[in-house]
């Protein structure tokens, strides 16, 4: 067996990822060299804006590849991912604040300027060791990670699924959000973190390093895909198919349930954590209103607009979404959340399975050869004639 046989299969397996995975890790070179090798008034030019524009749709992506693998492949329809996000996103806040030190507003070398503000006379034990990068993206993995094992052992263990779980998920991101709220919490309460410097030493407003972080984010949507990919292929990905399609008959035969869907849950929350953290150094900030329980729901809505249950119809929806929602926020404000509300239920209604699904069901019907197809036609009269 070679060594690219398994990437080969994952890939070969599912055009649409083949494309997603090859598209993307295109980008990460293209869009640099374009950026970086053509003059400002090219056509090829693209404009720093739009580099940080489409690495926040890249997070996006990653966020909605992260609950179309818990969502379309287990069943599992959490509204509370956000709070898997803006975790991620708070960890890498809190390193890119203390490589501040002394050139924040109130010069302090060790607190930020918000704990000095306050008049904080140390820094809390839980910022102890964020001012190391390997620290801060172990961090990144494991504090959502953490919350995702806590909370979805207590919800499996006691069978708490279906509408019950997706309520108590939102709950979850809602306490947090209430509680990022209080300043003496000590994460910047309203305002949050902001005012960051440089990461790894690289000026944070610098066309190269924003060339890096969409990069960066290139790579992390692709990485997510095959992991997400290689899952829902192997035998676990098919008992979590069992699982979403007949929870209590595979209990029955044997299986652990609880155990399945805690491990996805938690492999999903850690790749909301690092959508989270790409997403930080992009966007300059992270405040409370990453909780908001809206929030997560909209994710949802990328899901079900792309297409549950094919992963890169996830990341196609959340691409398409917002912008969508960056145009017509800069365009008509006031309309945006009457759109959003508007297109999920005309996707419910008139698209169940998303874009992707619906494409991708109209060009099996139109492959099937004609004997097929009149087959199935004459399969379907005779049943309706027995019937009568």
């Amino acid at each position: 067996m070679t060594v690219g046989g398994p990437l080969t299969r994952l890939l070969l397996g599912s055009p649409g990822g083949l494309v997603l995975v090859v598209v993307t890790l295109a980008a990460a070179v293209l869009v640099p060299v374009l950026h970086l090798t053509q003059p400002p008034g090219s056509p090829f030019f693209v404009p720093t804006w739009l580099v940080s524009l489409l690495g926040k749709y890249l997070c996006y992506a990653l966020l909605a590849l992260a609950v179309d693998l818990i969502w379309g492949f287990c069943g599992i329809l959490s509204l509370g991912h956000g709070a898997f996000f803006a975790l991620g996103g708070y960890a890498m806040g809190m390193h890119l604040m203390r490589q501040v030190g002394d050139r924040g507003v109130y010069g302090h070398p060790v607190l930020p300027d918000f704990m000095v503000f306050l008049n904080w006379n140390e820094l809390p034990w839980y910022w102890l060791g964020f001012d190391s990068f390997p620290f801060a993206m172990l961090m990144v993995l494991l504090v959502p990670g953490a919350l995702a094992f806590v909370f979805g052992f207590l919800a499996f263990r006691s069978r708490v699924s279906g509408v019950y779980f997706s309520i108590i998920s939102q709950a979850m991101t809602f306490a947090l959000m209430l509680a990022f709220f209080r300043s003496d919490m000590g994460f910047g309460g309203n305002n949050g973190l902001t005012d960051f410097k440089e990461l790894l030493g690289f000026d944070l407003q610098a066309v190269e390093t924003r060339l890096g972080l969409f990069s960066a984010s290139c790579v992390a949507l692709a990485l997510g895909y095959l992991v997400s990919r290689f899952i829902v292929t192997s035998r676990l990905g098919k008992v979590l198919v069992a699982v979403r399609d007949a929870e209590s008959r595979t209990r029955f035969i044997g299986y652990r349930v609880e155990y399945y869907k805690l491990f996805v849950f938690v492999v999903s929350a850690m790749m909301a954590g690092v959508a989270g953290a790409l997403y930080v150094p992009q966007v300059g900030i992270i405040n409370p209103s990453e909780f908001a329980p809206a929030f997560s729901i909209e994710v949802v809505v990328w899901v079900a607009v792309g297409g549950r249950g094919t992963l890169y119809g996830a990341a196609l929806g959340a691409g398409l979404v917002n912008y969508g929602k960056t145009y017509l926020t800069a365009a008509m404000p006031e309309v945006w959340l009457f759109a959003l509300g508007a297109l999920f239920i005309l996707v419910t209604l008139f698209l169940p399975k998303g874009i992707v699904g619906t494409l991708g069901g109209m060009g099996d019907r139109f492959r099937r050869p004609a004997a097929e197809r009149r087959a199935i036609a004459l399969r379907a009269a005779e049943g309706q004639r027995a019937a009568e």
